[in-house]
């Protein structure tokens, strides 16, 4: 976390590595929130333009606030006007920005789901570090980039730093699920009601009727509508059909156990 003593990172975009990006970030999310918003927001554009220009601008300049807003309108995909991670990772070059493979590779929420079955291989609920070495391995050759195992490492222990917000070396679900586009991450949509292990294993149980361990595709479009009426969610029909086909992705053979659902659901999941 930033004090008021420390300089701020120099912002030599071109030049920039992955590594130095996690810097940058850390320096300007000051409280850890994981966005630049507000005053964190103007700081960081000043620190831009003075590594663009030689000189920077007052916030109080209308040419400032200007250039700021063309910045926002670029960068802030989702309009909330706060800058996240997979947003300001645009800045990075071409050569160091895995996210970009990792777009190009996993494109969508329900191709990212499908990702993540394949490459947690133990079904543990999280990505370990071996398995996200292998994870960037396919990704980097996806994208017909030549590595090392040196750069494959430093690579493996960026995506940690980035992600890995508890820091106990592995990346869970919704860790993970920042790699993802805002739009389509869908994870974020359920972030204000996720359920406690008690909550959960009520609700599955609801729909679980045979006691089998496992719902099908209908029986979580009714868990999920009914889910979404009971905490005001509002989601159109299209985007619950959304929701329903990235979940199913993590499903063996359109059954979906119990497990499977607990950590797209449940905060305190004991996975």
């Amino acid at each position: 976390m930033a004090t008021k003593t420390q300089q701020p990172p120099h912002l030599h975009l071109s030049e920039l590595t992955a590594a130095q990006f996690i810097d940058i970030w850390r320096h300007f999310d000051a409280d850890g929130n994981g966005y630049i918003e507000g005053k964190e927001l103007e700081n960081f554009f000043r620190e831009l333009e003075t590594a663009r220009r030689g000189a920077g601008a007052e916030p109080s300049h209308a040419a400032f606030k200007e250039k700021m807003k063309e910045f926002m309108a670029h960068f802030d995909k989702n309009a909330d006007g706060r800058i996240e991670m997979s947003e300001l990772a645009q800045i990075l070059p071409t050569e160091e920005n895995f996210l970009l493979f990792f777009r190009e590779f996993v494109g969508s929420s329900s191709e990212f789901m499908a990702a993540w079955r394949r490459y947690d291989t133990d079904r543990s609920g999280y990505i370990e570090s071996n398995e996200l070495k292998g994870f960037l391995s396919d990704l980097l050759k996806k994208a017909n980039r030549k590595y090392d195992d040196k750069k494959l490492n430093e690579y493996t222990q960026t995506i940690l730093r980035m992600f890995d917000l508890n820091g106990d070396g592995k990346l869970g679900l919704s860790e993970m699920a920042r790699l993802l586009p805002v739009q389509e991450n869908f994870l974020m949509k359920f972030q204000g009601i996720r359920l406690t292990v008690k909550e959960f294993d009520s609700l599955f149980t609801i729909y679980d009727k045979d006691g089998s361990g496992y719902i099908d595709e209908q029986e979580l479009d009714a868990l999920l509508k009914d889910l979404c009426d009971k905490n005001k969610m509002d989601v159109d029909p299209s985007g619950l059909g959304g929701y329903k086909k990235s979940i199913m992705a993590l499903s063996d053979g359109g059954k979906l156990y119990r497990t499977e659902l607990e950590i797209v659901l449940c905060r305190d999941s004991a996975l």
